[in-house]
């Protein structure tokens, strides 16, 4: 937590932390076209800010886009917020003001696993990989296009709208989210009320993009950053996802690199 806290002394970067937040997702000509500060300083900010975890980047064709990592922040507010009475931690103002403030519609995450592409693709596709740290498993052939089966706690899940949105083997992957069924809902112990929010929902879609990391004595490390995005203002689906993610990413990495999954 000590490069947050230090990412976060100072009010540049917790701009720009305000301006991801608005909206995810941002190239650095449209961050500075927001900020009072040159293209130079912002470039600076958003190397702190990345290196503390609480920026995660990935490219879309030629283009360098910025996402607010919210793992380090939600850390933060569990160790620091929840504990102590909010009215005497004037240190952490400008902190608390950001996590109350409207929601941003994309959730991002950044992990570094020490294996390659190929394998990393693998537990990301094949159900031997997927039933072991997520509990889920996919029927699709993963081309562009294609319809995808999700299968869970017993139930399967299908519905015109749950298709392969991009398919760049060992490189970048993208699905849109599963439909929210009573079967769903029994299997997974969520109850009718949220089940109801849940449906009134739009879908959303999860991007997965893998960079291979590292040199020297580092030789088979990949950056996977998961995007999820497309949510409502004050998602339900937001909300349980940006729990989620974390968990289910600790769990990949474990398996890739220890053999046995998170339980």
């Amino acid at each position: 937590m000590d490069e947050a806290f230090k990412a976060l002394a100072d009010p540049g970067r917790r701009r720009l932390l305000d301006v991801l937040n608005e909206r995810n997702g941002q190239t650095l000509r449209e961050l500075c076209a927001g900020m009072a500060m040159t293209r130079q300083s912002v470039s600076k900010h958003l190397a702190v800010l990345e290196a503390a975890g609480l920026v995660t980047t990935t490219w879309r064709g030629r283009e360098k886009l910025h996402y607010l990592d919210a793992a380090p922040i939600n850390a933060i507010a569990e160790r620091w917020m929840t504990r102590y009475d909010r009215q005497r931690a004037g240190a952490l103002a400008d902190l608390k003001r950001a996590l109350e403030s409207t929601p941003m519609n994309q959730f991002a995450y950044t992990t570094y696993i020490n294996t390659t592409p190929e394998k990393l693709w693998q537990a990301l596709t094949e159900p031997a990989f997927t039933r072991q740290y997520w509990g889920v498993t996919f029927e699709t052939d993963w081309e562009k296009g294609s319809p995808m089966a999700w299968s869970e706690n017993g139930t399967k899940t299908t519905d015109p709208g749950q298709v392969v949105l991009e398919s760049d083997p060992y490189r970048r992957l993208s699905y849109t989210w599963h439909t929210f069924t009573s079967e769903w809902a029994a299997g997974a112990g969520v109850d009718e009320e949220t089940l109801a929010k849940l449906r009134r929902e739009s879908r959303t879609k999860v991007t997965f993009t893998l960079e291979p990391h590292g040199a020297g004595a580092i030789k088979e490390m990949v950056k996977l950053t998961v995007v999820h995005d497309g949510f409502d203002p004050g998602s339900t689906v937001l909300a349980m996802c940006s729990q989620g993610w974390p968990a289910l990413m600790s769990s990949l990495k474990t398996l890739l690199e220890t053999g046995v999954p998170l339980r």
